[in-house]
């Protein structure tokens, strides 16, 4: 699959190189605790990762095992066969003069993955796009240089030296600062869904550096030359500094240069790519295979085992989600980005289900709208709750969801009062959602004990419907005149006089028919 130049336009060209730190309990070739947390400079660090003489490495299973899943979960192709070797760089952090990583042999190879990206109105279908994966090979992590500001040294923290990273690298297949965004936020839901490293660009256990380019209108055939900016740390970072590069490389081009092939830093807060070096090639690093580590072999029967324990992914979640419950697109990809909510909407949804007939309706006229509801909108409801107030108070307190004091089976009870008429959405969302989140309990008792029943007590809210169109004729006069806004106004009066209990429903409904 080749990209396509607009024979009018210039046209971006970029591929990615991803890393992604392995969630493992150790690092890569040592026994030294992998946390990516670690606060204090240089206090998970041994022998083996900071390149003392005579240390040798141990391969971690665990991270072999976590990059084939993961390798899989990019529909590669897993060799029988892979091996590790030496890339030699000299950089004050990298301990050991070099760095084992893969070159010719990777763990994994061949894939791809496939990305929605939006119309181009608001109201367009998605198109799917396939961004294809080159290879992902297993490495060690450098350590981390701090600059002090206004100092004249730096420091070097080699916590983070010997964590496991799978370097994931793509085709030149991307062709805007919207497309790596989406690209990457997909990568980094794979990454968590299979459960192989939490992905926090703002952590740095997932790091990109984009290749960039340009095509000349007209022109087939990939850019001589290529820029690369190092260690985004943010999907806002990645687009931004995509399309500085983009414009920059463009307007060169189109005063009949060409961009110089460097290795560019991104600097976050003038929003420009600074150079920083000319961009390495591979002969550069005069890789050769590592004399300490013995060749990796994957059988079959392993192979089959780590593909039995990949769960489901995105995307086949988005089109489940699409099929089995309804929900627009927009509904679907807030779920589908946050793993632990979409299993507790799925929870939640289970739980009302489960129950739904358990509560005997109020009478046939509010059972006939319930299973209407039920229909049409339950689905929607329980997205909507999970995706918004929810939410709103899980990211006010910093955890996920099955943290949460409310449960999934609280949440399904809280919807299915709303739908009732036992209480008003209003009074859901300001009080009882947050008390339950508080203090737990279940919703209909947190009601009670705080005298929020709704009335829907169609009598009830009749007398006090003809009581404020009897005191208030000349809002009635305006309503009949055309004015609408009138009756808004006997609406707000009819809740005053329910002391905001009543039905909104119902008190709809009969104010209508006394108009007409």
């Amino acid at each position: 699959m080749k990209n396509q130049s607009n024979t009018t336009e210039y046209t971006p060209v970029v591929g990615m190189e991803i890393h992604v730190q392995l969630k493992t309990k150790s690092k890569m070739f040592c026994n030294c605790p992998n946390n990516p947390d670690e606060t204090e400079p240089n206090r998970n660090i041994c022998e083996i990762c900071t390149g003392q003489p005579g240390a040798l490495p141990v391969t971690n299973a665990e991270a072999v095992r976590l990059g084939i899943m993961l390798g899989l979960a990019l529909n590669c192709k897993i060799p029988e066969f892979s091996k590790f070797d030496r890339k030699s760089y000299f950089y004050p952090d990298s301990p050991k003069g070099y760095q084992i990583s893969q070159y010719d042999q990777p763990v994994a190879e061949h894939g791809y993955v496939d990305i929605e990206l939006p119309g181009a109105e608001t109201d367009a279908a998605s198109t799917t796009k396939r961004i294809r994966i080159r290879r992902a090979h297993l490495e060690e992590d450098a350590g981390k240089n701090i600059h002090p500001e206004g100092l004249p040294y730096s420091l070097v923290d080699f916590n983070r030296a010997g964590t496991p990273l799978l370097e994931i690298v793509t085709e030149p297949d991307i062709e805007s600062a919207q497309e790596a965004k989406i690209f990457l936020q997909e990568l980094r839901n794979i990454v968590r869904y299979i459960g192989a490293g939490s992905a926090d660009m703002e952590k740095g256990t997932m790091r990109c550096e984009p290749n960039i380019s340009v095509r000349k209108p007209g022109q087939q055939e990939l850019p001589n030359y290529k820029v690369e900016v190092k260690n985004i740390n943010s999907f806002k970072f990645a687009e931004s500094a995509i399309e500085f590069e983009v414009a920059r490389q463009t307007e060169i081009l189109k005063e009949g240069g060409t961009p110089k092939q460097v290795t560019m830093g991104w600097n976050e807060k003038q929003n420009v790519t600074v150079e920083q070096r000319s961009k390495e090639e591979a002969n550069d690093y005069r890789y050769f295979p590592e004399p300490d580590l013995p060749i990796l072999h994957i059988s079959k029967e392993q192979l089959a085992e780590i593909e039995a324990a990949i769960p489901e992914l995105p995307q086949a979640k988005r089109v489940r989600f699409a099929q089995e419950y309804g929900l627009p697109a927009g509904d679907i990809s807030a779920l589908i980005d946050w793993k632990e909510l979409n299993k507790y909407f799925e929870e939640v949804v289970s739980e009302y289900n489960e129950s739904i007939n358990q509560v005997a309706p109020l009478d046939r006229q509010t059972a006939s709208a319930l299973e209407a509801v039920k229909k049409d909108n339950a689905n929607k409801a329980m997205a909507n709750w999970c995706i918004q107030d929810f939410s709103a108070l899980l990211n006010a307190a910093k955890i996920q969801p099955q943290e949460s004091r409310i449960t999934p089976a609280n949440l399904a009870a809280l919807i299915k009062l709303i739908e009732r008429g036992k209480v008003s959405i209003t009074a859901a969302r300001q009080q009882i959602l947050p008390a339950m989140f508080s203090h737990g309990g279940e919703p209909l008792h947190i009601i009670e004990d705080l005298g929020l029943s709704q009335v829907s007590d169609t009598a009830v809210i009749e007398k006090a419907v003809d009581k404020i169109l009897a005191e208030h004729a000349k809002a009635v006069a305006d309503f009949k005149a055309g004015h609408q806004k009138s009756f808004g106004f006997l609406v707000g009066m009819v809740m005053k006089e329910l002391k905001g209990k009543g039905n909104p429903g119902i008190v709809n409904d009969l104010l209508t028919n006394k108009l007409k």
